[in-house]
């Protein structure tokens, strides 16, 4: 496993398939209803995007990593692509484990356009850029006798403008992201790290352990090296929470593991 390729382009950003710009003469008559397993659309994923004002409630459910290009935080909720040791064979999501909110917002999805940008249905960021929303065509709880519909007559419905909202706070976090993330990167406080399966030889001693990929982490011995004058300087902009955060979910890296053995002891030869 390697934490690379967090985010994409348009039409290739993790488990959208068929973005639209969301637009009553496309999409007048749809919007969404109740399915089973609303989230199955993560078995594929392993990695999925944090923001820092998540990372309190993600912290105790799995490790948090960053993405080696962009030092994008991850969510690590598998060990390679198309496994995911938090959903079930039939797509159920464990009831317990933090949803982060890139997947919740789906099957909306916020795309900034510059302050000209003019799109079918969207708002504004803080920044005066144009934020507007695309859909999943291809996302199975979709209708088109919905129980919530995209729209009411010809104006966004209540939901929509709902989700337009949720998009533009999540934004507005993704922002708050990328400055913790450039504090980081400045301070030189990350590190490569790998990441190891234990193996025992025949007779059950410890043998050497298996490389499997690697990640980017916070070092926590880089974090007390800090001058005490820096430090207290992260400290006052409301960062070292967020570090110890991380540094505390990263103890989770067994559960992974273990989650991930049972999958593949109950995965059929083929």
């Amino acid at each position: 496993m390697t934490a690379s390729g967090g985010q994409q382009t348009l039409g290739k950003i993790l488990f959208y398939r068929q973005l639209e710009p969301l637009s009553h003469e496309k999409h007048g008559k749809l919007g969404v209803s109740q399915v089973t397993n609303p989230f199955s659309f993560l078995a594929d994923t392993h990695l999925v995007p944090l923001t820092v004002d998540e990372f309190g409630l993600a912290a105790v459910c799995y490790p948090i990593i960053f993405d080696t290009q962009s030092k994008t935080p991850l969510a690590v909720m598998g060990l390679r692509p198309g496994m995911n040791v938090f959903l079930g064979a039939d797509g159920s999501l464990d009831p317990e484990v933090y949803l982060p909110a890139f997947a919740r917002r789906y099957p909306f999805l916020p795309i900034v356009a510059g302050p000209d940008g003019q799109q079918p249905t969207g708002n504004t960021n803080a920044d005066g850029d144009r934020v507007f929303v695309c859909i999943d065509r291809a996302a199975k709880m979709l209708s088109q006798t919905p129980e919530l519909p995209f729209f009411e007559g010809d104006k966004p419905s209540r939901y929509t403008q709902e989700a337009i909202q949720f998009c533009r706070e999540f934004d507005m976090l993704g922002k708050r992201t990328q400055e913790f993330c450039k504090l980081m990167d400045d301070h030189n406080l990350f590190e490569l790290t790998p990441l190891s399966l234990p193996r025992a030889r025949s007779d059950g001693t410890p043998d050497e352990p298996q490389k499997i990929g690697e990640y980017l982490r916070i070092s926590d011995q880089k974090v007390n090296a800090l001058p005490k004058d820096v430090y207290l300087d992260l400290r006052d902009k409301g960062v070292t929470a967020v570090m110890h955060a991380h540094l505390l979910s990263l103890g989770l890296w067994p559960k992974i593991l273990s989650r991930a053995a049972r999958i593949q002891a109950s995965t059929p030869l083929s």
